[in-house]
Formats: C-alpha cells, structure tokens, sequence
C-alpha cells in the first residue's frame, strides 16, 4: 500500500511525496521498520526516513529520522549475492550511498517496491542528466533543524548484509537500480519443523527488537514472502512483459498473449484447502489438526483465515499483537503431515488474518505476489471489521483470495451488504507495470471468499431453528439464511458459489463445548463462518464443519476445492510469440497515434460532501497503430487535476481499433470541502490528455458544489441560524474572510454552539445512552448521506438513521473542522499540561467562545454516556482515543508519544465534573 498520503500532511506546501513504502533497517544490531519517502520540489528530490507506528493512517503516526538529498553524490546498488539473484519472491535488498555514508534497506517484494524504485531512479537520473547545475536544497534546512534523528541515520545504521567493496566499484561493477526486477529469497520456511521466526515490530514507540544473532534466523526462517521462482521459463514471461522497462511494443505483445492463451496454455487440477476460523480472542488451546488435516490427501495450498484473532483494545487502536505468531504456529503444526509446506504470505489487519501455504514443489510456480487490507470500521479507518487480501499468479492463472470479516448482529444484514461493496470497491492490487490500473478482487481467473460472514437465520425464533437443526432438515433452515436471501436477490456475491450446507450452523456455541448459546442473550444459531468462490474449471470435494474445536464460540470451517490451473505449453508459447511479434514488424511504426473521444465537456451537478459522482469517457483507438495515454501535468501544476477529481485509470494502453472507458470521478473530502464551501474554488478544471508520440486533447470539467457544515468552521456555523444551503454564498464568503469571530455579520447573537452538533449530539443523548458499540461500530452510508443533507437543509425536522450512523456523521463532522475545537495554537499548551487537571483546564477557558462551549458540550455528552457504561461498553480510555485525535488535532504532524499526551489530556474531562 502506499502510503505518501500520510507523509504529505506533515510536508510544507509546493512539496509533493511522489510515492513511500515500508523498508527493514539495522539499528544498533536491531531490525527495525521505517517508512521511506521520495519528496520532490521544483524538482530537487530528496529520500525522507520515518520512524512509524504498525500501522500509518495520518501524518500523526510517523516522525521524520534523517533525509537524504539526491544529488551527484547519490546512486543505488543491488547488493544481492549471485546465489540470491536464482530466486525471486521475498525482500528486495538494496544499498542508497550518500555523500556522508551508505544506507541499506530491505524493500518488500511486490509491484510497488519495484514503482518506488523506478522512480527513485528517475529522479536520480535527472541528476545526472545535468551535473552542472547542481540542487541546493535549501527546503531541506527547516527539517533538518527539527529532524530528530538529525545525522543518526547515517551514523547508526548498519547494513544487513555482508562487507561491501567501496562505492566507486560498485558503480562501476554493481547492478544498477535499473537491472532490480526481480527479488532475492533467504530460504524457504518448512512450516513443519515446527521453529518459531523471530518477530519485526516498529518503532518508535512499539520498539519491538530482533537481535543480531536472531537477524540469521530470519533469514534462514523468512519473514515476509517465501517464495522461490524458477528461471525464466514460459509459465512466466507475463511476469517478465509487465516490468516497467518495457514500452508499447511489449505491451501489445503481452495483449495479444493473453487473447491467445488458449492456444498455448492447457487445464490441470490442483486441490485447495479453504479454512476460515474466529477464534473470540482465544489463544490456541488444542491442535488444529482435525480441522486442516482432515483430508485423505495432502492438498497442494492452504489458504486460511483468522477472525477476531485479539479482542484486545491495543489490537484495535495500534494493530499489534502476540497472537498472530501463536495462532501461526498453530497452523504450521496442524497442517497435513504427509507433505511439507512453505509459507508464501501472512497478511493480517487487527484481528483479521490471512495464511497462504504452498507444498514446497509447487512454490516456484508462484508470481505476483501481492497483499492489501481494507478497514470497514467506523470512518472507514478502523480495522476490527474489513478484509485481508492476496493476489498471486500459479502458473498460468490469476488467484484472489479475500478473508473477511462483516458487520455483526442480525439485522444488520444492510450493513454487512454495505461492507462487501466496500471491500469490493476499495481493495486493489497494483500491477508490476505502473500504468496499468490497479487490479480489483473480480479481475481474477478465480476469486476465493472466505470469512465470518455475519449473515443469521431471519424470521425464525431460536426455538424453531433448533427443532430443524434437530432434524437436520438443513435445506429448510438455509431458505431463511441471510446470505442466501441477498444472493437470491443479487444484492451481494454476485457471480459467486457457494456448495450445499449439510453442516451444523457454526455459531453460537458456549466456549469449550459444543453446547448451543445458554448466556442471557440466547443467540439464535447461525452459519456465520462461510466459503465461496467465483470463476471457471472449479469443483468442491467438501463443505463441512469441524466440531472437534471447542477453542471458540464458533466452529471452524473447511472446503477442499479442486482447481484447474492453466499451465503452459512451452512450444506453442514460443509459436505464438514469434507469430505475434512478426505481425508486429510489419506494423507501420511511423504512423502517428490518433484516438476519438466520446466527449470534452463534463457537467457535475450538485456535488455534496462525501458524495461520490462519476462520469465516463470513451476513448477509440482510431489510427493505425497501437497508443498509449496519460493525463499531464499543465504548467505550474504539480498534479494533472484539482483534488476533488481523479481520472480512472490516468493513462494507459488501447490496442489498434480498441476502446477504453476511462471514469472522471468528483469526490469532496475534509481537505476539499473548506475552500468549496467558502466558494473560494469551484468545480472547474481542465485535463490535458497526451498521447504518446500523438497529440494533446483538452477536456473540460465544470459542476457545482453545494455548501456543507460539513468542512465548515465552528465560527461561521455559529453564525448561522438557518441551514447553509439556505444562506447565500456571497454571506458564507464574507463570514469566512472577515476573520474575525467576535463580528456578528447575520444575526444579532451567534449560536453558543452550532445547530449542527446540538442537533447530532442530543439526538445520541435522547437515543443512544445505552447503545452497545457506540462510536465503534460504523453507520450505513446511505443513512449519513440522509444525515448530512437534513443538517444542511434542515428537512426533514429530525435525524433520520440509526444511532450508530448518527455517532459516525458527528465523527465525521469533527474530523472535517477546518480548525479543529482545540485550535492548532492552543495544541502545545495542551501537550505540555497534560498531566495536571487545574493547568488542562486553563487552557480549555483560553478557548474562543464558540469552541470553548462545543469542548465542554461533547465532553459532558460524553461523561453521561459513562454512566451507562455497563449497558454501552464504553470506557474513558476508548472514548479518549477517539475523541482525542478529533478535538485536539496537531498542526504538523503527531508521533505516539503525543498522541498519548492528547488523550491523558482529555481524560480529565471525563473522569470528573469540570462544570
């Protein structure tokens, strides 16, 4: 994932970070991640070094280490033995030398290590285009005044390898950043031998540590993903024609390849073991082997899922836990005994898990290894519910393998629809070659689905669904299953299979036995835990339970699938190829590319918040040759379109006489939404479409925005007695601008707080006191969309929705304040004092008026619902760490040790009465 969007937050304007990625470093004989990031201006480029929490969501998470300026004195060298060089598949090891010393890194392997390296190398090799006019960089100055790790990089920093040779031969001998396709493996993990890996966390606060002695073991073990691949053999000369070196000659030929595949490809099976298993926070009691090696023959890959695998509040906010190397031993020693398996990937977001294993034999014919999460919790941040992913290629075939985990509770079934769409549309997989758009899940030969699913038995009592269990009369219990119902009516997993359950529903059992749900609530049992799959040439052997567990309160589940994969035939390969390619030279080159748009003009109407809208242009490849195209930069603009818009995808390939749809989307966030609604920018840009060796096409993108409390300020919102749609855009341009939030411009008394919040937050206090998982679980986004337009309409009288999407749109409502209710020049007063209740409540009568009353309005908001703390589940410490990172909001960026300072502060409003 890349993750530049958090570094640009903390970056001053006119300074873009191009692209970041996580690396491994040595630090005084510890392993410790770190996030790197390639920062340009005016076209200096410069490598940043973060330290960063497990997981970076905001610029608040990382801190800056050390910066390195390219400049002449910059290059980047493979240090990877020979003996590594005959893999690929795991870290790809690189040294960067400076002026002052050298630095090395262990890239993940994957299409956006190589990405990040290329343009790496891009920037270095403008350098040297020019070596005359040497960059000053003197925009580098104010960060290395307050860089923490001022020169401690280059002084403390070892490299993971073995001695290097000077960096004069190795410029002269090394292979350069350029030859850096492929990634070297330490070694395959023979999961059964059953020794444990050393663990790699991050710092700083984290500061999870692997000493020099265990860095071998890691090696010798893998951490990250194990896979061998062969030589150069047909089977993967798709992956050699997507790296990024090859231009449109490759590309046509790697078309024209996948059009004929069936000419030189044939279908042969292998068996699939699909496992999924929430495990309610437990730690592994018993062997796992009755579940995962309960068939008669071992099967060629696992690939198994973990839900709920830590309940734990560290789980949820930081996404670290100890449970994820038990639960992966438990694995490795419950897989099937008569085969010995590697270890390809672990991919795991909070208590969301994911483990692909492989029989050593079949691990070289793995390829395009790629991993990514997506967080469905509230805001779309947190992940205690979302999915884990992986995407590979075997052989000759395109896999996708997603474990999810969906909303609870049984008439949230338009929640857990809700999820599944977002999983569907957000989770994507970059592809080696950087201008081709993202994968999506259906993009793939086959698509497996596995997961607690979430979906109950409606419209039957407990006692009726225990009577059919009774009689396992399964097939009449299924017609009231939820996820049945909403396949039926193509509502979710269309195009999906799922077999036929002949099994006990999975949940809810008492933990340690295989007795029904007997707490207080009763739970009605269900099948939530459940496998699907999408795709041709795919036959299920078994579906079934596995009662023998009694870790949890649910029971695991297994599905063997029988798959044909397509393998190459190396002959026809060779034919196909040479037949393409002479096709090819007769191709008349000169010829200049042309394409016909459908359209120029684009009308978005009524664009609101959060809102997304699309409109598609069609390009025809006309001429008579093959095109490639990009949306370009326009003079003095640092990107090709304002921020609102985005083109999908932004360039790209059309073969000869083909099409593409390209989507221009609007979406307006909380970084958009201020200037809009102040009517200081409008829906209005421009596109420069470019052809590659053709010419330039303009487009022109107009619309209107309606304004929201939604990224409007506390101050002007205070001044407004109606709704804002209401109020003329001259009136919200001029409160805006007067800066001065003493002046009444509108009415004769502003609002001691704005309608908006009062009319959020006394609908949870009249509603919800007692709701469980409030401001934890998500709100459905067509309710927020009802939401938000009648606080900017003010129709209808009162909140429609549910009151967990009520507690999201107030979230939502305080994340997008242009500044925040703890203004940014209060913020360090408030770190400084935050161990003293008198000195922190100080600072809070420091506040202007309005914000002043909005603090101490959700602070007393909040310290009732703690009365009700054994009906809601909520304590000082979740509702600190929420509401915390939304009042008290850093200027510049927050690392952990703030963060924490922000919310002791905030503690002490809700332990006691400060009235």
């Amino acid at each position: 994932m890349d993750q530049s969007f958090v570094i640009q937050e903390i970056l001053a304007e006119g300074e873009n970070c191009v692209i970041a990625v996580q690396c491994l470093v040595l630090v005084d004989n510890v392993i410790e991640s770190r996030l790197l990031g390639l920062v340009e201006r005016t076209k200096e480029h410069a490598l940043f070094v973060f330290t960063h929490r497990r997981m970076a969501i905001t610029g608040e998470d990382v801190t800056l280490y050390d910066i390195f300026p390219i400049s002449n004195d910059f290059a980047v060298v493979e240090v990877s033995s020979a003996d590594e060089l005959s893999f690929v598949g795991a870290d790809t090891r690189v040294r960067l030398n400076f002026q002052d010393g050298d630095l090395e890194v262990r890239l993940p392997f994957g299409s956006h290590s190589r990405l990040f390296l290329s343009e790496v190398n891009k920037a270095w090799s403008d350098v040297c285009k020019s070596p005359k006019e040497a960059p000053k960089f003197e925009w580098l100055h104010k960060y290395r005044k307050a860089s923490k790790g001022q020169g401690g990089v280059k002084q403390t920093l070892a490299t993971l390898g073995t001695t290097h040779t000077k960096i004069s031969q190795h410029k002269k001998t090394g292979n350069s950043l350029n030859a850096v396709s492929r990634s070297p493996v330490e070694g395959n993990k023979r999961v059964n031998s059953g020794v444990e890996r050393p663990r790699v966390e991050s710092g700083p606060e984290s500061q999870g540590k692997v000493k020099r002695e265990g860095w071998n073991e890691l090696k010798r073990e893998g951490r990250h993903d194990l896979v061998r691949q062969s030589s150069h053999t047909a089977s993967n000369k798709a992956t050699m024609l997507a790296m990024p070196q090859f231009g449109l000659r490759d590309n046509l030929i790697r078309c024209e390849l996948l059009k004929n595949e069936d000419i030189y490809t044939y279908l042969e099976n292998f068996s699939f073991f699909i496992g999924t298993y929430n495990v309610n926070g437990q730690t592994p009691k018993e062997s796992l082997r009755p579940w995962l090696g309960s068939t008669s023959t071992p099967p060629d890959m696992y690939c198994v899922g973990f839900q709920e695998l830590d309940l734990s509040k560290e789980a949820f906010f930081f996404n670290d836990t100890p449970k994820e190397t038990e639960w992966m031993k438990a694995v490795s020693e419950g897989l099937h005994p008569d085969a010995k398996y590697d270890l390809v990937k672990l991919v795991r977001l909070v208590g969301i898990m994911l483990l692909f294993y492989v029989r050593n034999e079949h691990a070289k014919h793995i390829s395009e290894m790629e991993a990514e999460t997506v967080g469905t919790g509230i805001m779309g941040r947190m992940g205690n519910k979302g999915a884990v992913a992986i995407r590979f290629r075997f052989h000759n075939s395109d896999i996708c393998v997603v474990n999810s985990h969906l909303a609870a509770h049984i008439e949230e079934y338009e929640r857990r629809n809700q999820d599944y769409k977002d999983i569907c549309s957000r989770l994507l997989f970059h592809q080696h070659d950087p201008s081709l758009v993202p994968l999506t899940i259906m993009k793939h030969n086959v698509v497996l689905w596995l997961g607690d699913l979430n979906y109950r038995l409606s419209d039957l009592d407990v006692d009726d669904v225990k009577d059919l269990i009774a009689k396992k009369d399964f097939e009449t219990l299924h017609s009231y299953d939820q996820l049945k119902r909403q396949i039926d009516e193509k509502a979710v997993f269309v195009g999906f299979v799922e077999g036929e359950i002949d099994f006990l529903p999975t949940y809810k059992y008492d933990t340690g036995s295989d007795q029904w749900d007997t707490s207080e609530k009763c739970r009605v049992p269900a099948w939530c835990d459940r496998i699907l799959w999408r795709g041709k040439n795919v036959r299920q052997l078994h579906y079934q339970s596995h009662m023998d567990l009694k870790t949890s309160d649910h029971k695991p589940v297994s599905s063997l699938l029988e798959m044909g994969i397509k393998l190459v035939n190396e002959e026809s390969y060779k034919n196909t190829f040479e037949e393409i390619v002479r096709s090819l030279d007769k191709m008349e080159n000169e010829c200049i590319p042309s394409v016909t748009l459908s359209r120029r003009e684009f009308h978005f109407i009524d664009v609101k918040f959060m809102q997304h809208q699309a409109e598609t242009l069609t390009l025809h490849n006309d001429g008579q040759v093959p095109c490639q195209f990009e949306f370009i930069q326009k003079l003095d603009e640092r990107t090709y379109c304002k921020p609102w818009l985005t083109a999908n995808p932004a360039e790209g390939f059309i073969a000869q006489g083909g099409n593409v749809d390209i989507d221009l989307e609007v979406f307006v966030n909380r970084s958009t939404a201020t200037e809009l609604n102040a009517g200081h920018q409008q829906i209005e840009d421009i596109l420069v479409l470019h052809l590659d060796r053709g010419k330039d096409y303009f487009l022109s993108v107009l619309g209107n925005y309606l304004p929201s409390c939604f990224g409007s300020s506390i101050q002007t919102l205070c001044q407004l007695r109606d709704p804002i749609q209401e109020i003329p855009l001259e009136t919200i341009r001029e409160l805006t601008l007067s800066g001065d939030e003493t002046r009444t411009l509108i009415i004769d008394k502003p609002l001691d707080i704005p309608k908006e919040i009062w009319q959020m937050v006394d609908h949870l206090y009249r509603n919800a006191p007692k709701q469980g998982e409030l401001f934890q679980q998500p709100g459905l986004r067509s309710e927020f969309v009802e939401i938000r337009d009648c606080l900017d309409t003010g129709m209808p009288d009162s909140l429609p929705g549910s009151n967990h999407s009520v507690a999201e749109a107030l979230l939502i409502f305080l994340d997008a304040l242009p500044e925040p209710v703890v203004p940014f020049s209060l913020y360090q007063q408030c770190l400084e004092c935050c161990s003293n209740t008198s000195q922190c409540k100080k600072v809070v009568s420091l506040l202007p008026q309005c914000h002043k009353n909005v603090f101490n309005y959700i602070a007393a908001f909040l310290r009732e619902l703690l009365k009700h703390s054994t009906h809601n589940s909520l304590d000082v410490n979740i509702l600190a760490t929420i509401f915390a990172a939304l009042l008290l909001r850093s200027p510049t960026k927050q690392d952990l040790a703030e963060k924490r300072k922000t919310q002791e502060f905030f503690q002490h409003f809700l332990v006691q009465d400060l009235s």
